[in-house]
């Protein structure tokens, strides 16, 4: 497997760390014409007990299968618990390794489950199937769907939780072309455009982007230390055909890293920007606001993360982190019905009886707060078996 993971980093694919660890025990099926196919991936189930300070997540809510700070219940009367279990974040993909007249070659494709329509709970609790990453490799280049080279998936904590610094999170999966020259990588992605109506008001999601999203990558390593920056440059459209049609810059400045400490590790991160919207936290605030002259204004967002992880012994493990970040709304524009800031804490501990198995036990803490002062908590308990293949 270290092997694989060299090989792929040399191909400009050393943003999807995440993808090389979550199918570093994939199976070898065999080798056809010079190409290697495998498959890979886990089983996860989660049982989560949820408490909400006011009020709580309706049947369905996808809040109830992962944290997401935007959907932490506010303003309401009394506490309210829920409970659920699933096996949703289960996911299996498939690797082909090629090397043609000197060329190296690789595929990724995965699915998952989690975060579909359809399904219910009620009999059969069958979920449609998802396309995570779809990509392909050709040496230095990168064409399809993947992690957005903005975002740094080696620093993510290792969490009972789907994401687990998700406050502070850039996340985002997006089709992109990537080229990777060394420690630098470039990249052209997806844009999309998230705007809050002048005064407040639900989410307009428009796609009337004329320009890619850029990304500006690098990547730098030492024995103990990986150190990634990142700029993001992009541009914020809003055209309904009528009466706006408007742009406005925006950028995001990402310093993310791991910093290892003997067996142990310190992860951690800061992300600001103007505009950054949908690319962080979520989407927990939108990357413009609508002005009364139908003109835009990006929205200003800073966020920072820390984690470290102890290591026992071969089989115990354990994690503690927290993230958050605060948004600098104009509540002049957007009401302050909106979130000014989120904060989550977690304590984890982790058993693996054999490798490849995980059993784990985590506790978190979140609180949400809108510009109107009006605020809530969620504490959460969260058990998870999950089996690598």
């Amino acid at each position: 497997m270290r092997s694989i993971k060299k090989n792929m980093i040399n191909a400009g694919l050393a943003s999807t760390a995440l993808i090389v660890a979550a199918s570093a025990h994939a199976t070898t099926i065999g080798t056809f014409d010079n190409t290697t196919v495998k498959i890979g991936g886990y089983i996860k189930m989660d049982a989560i007990s949820s408490s909400y300070s006011d009020g709580s997540l309706a049947a369905g809510s996808i809040g109830r299968d992962f944290y997401i700070p935007s959907v932490t219940p506010v303003g309401g009367t009394e506490r309210n618990t829920t409970f659920d279990m699933h096996a949703r974040q289960s996911r299996i993909n498939f690797v082909t390794e090629s090397k043609i007249d000197d060329h190296k070659l690789k595929t990724f494709i995965e699915f998952g489950f989690l975060a579909t329509p359809n399904g219910n709970e009620r009999i059969t609790n069958s979920y449609t199937p998802r396309m995570r990453h779809a990509f392909f490799s050709f040496d230095n280049w990168l064409f399809g769907q993947t992690w957005s080279t903005f975002q740094n998936v080696s620093s993510l904590p290792e969490t009972a939780d789907f994401i687990g610094n998700t406050d502070f999170g850039i996340f985002v999966r997006q089709t992109q072309i990537r080229y990777t020259n060394g420690g630098f990588q470039l990249s052209m992605e997806n844009p999309e455009t998230t705007v809050t109506p002048n005064g407040g008001g639900t989410r307009i999601v428009t796609d009337d982007n004329e320009l890619p999203d850029f990304v500006a990558r690098y990547n730098y390593k030492t024995d103990d230390l990986s150190l990634v920056t990142a700029v993001l440059a992009r541009q914020l459209t809003y055209n309904d055909g009528a009466a706006i049609d408007d742009s406005v810059a925006s950028f995001g400045l990402s310093i993310t890293g791991k910093l290892m400490l003997g067996k142990d590790d310190i992860r951690f991160g800061v992300n600001t920007g103007s505009g950054m919207g949908r690319y962080i936290g979520l989407n927990v605030a939108n990357g413009a606001v609508l002005k009364a002259d139908n003109t835009l204004e990006a929205i200003d967002s800073t966020a920072y993360y820390a984690a470290y992880r102890h290591i026992w012994n071969a089989q115990w493990r354990s994690n503690i982190n927290y993230s958050a970040i605060s948004i600098d709304n104009d509540t002049a524009l957007t009401g302050t019905g909106v979130t000014s800031d989120t904060s989550s804490i977690r304590l984890n501990l982790f058993y693996s009886p054999v490798k490849n198995l995980s059993l784990g036990g985590e506790l978190t803490h979140a609180t949400r707060e809108l510009e109107n002062d009006t605020d809530g908590d969620m504490n959460r308990l969260q058990f998870t078996a999950k089996l690598s293949f």
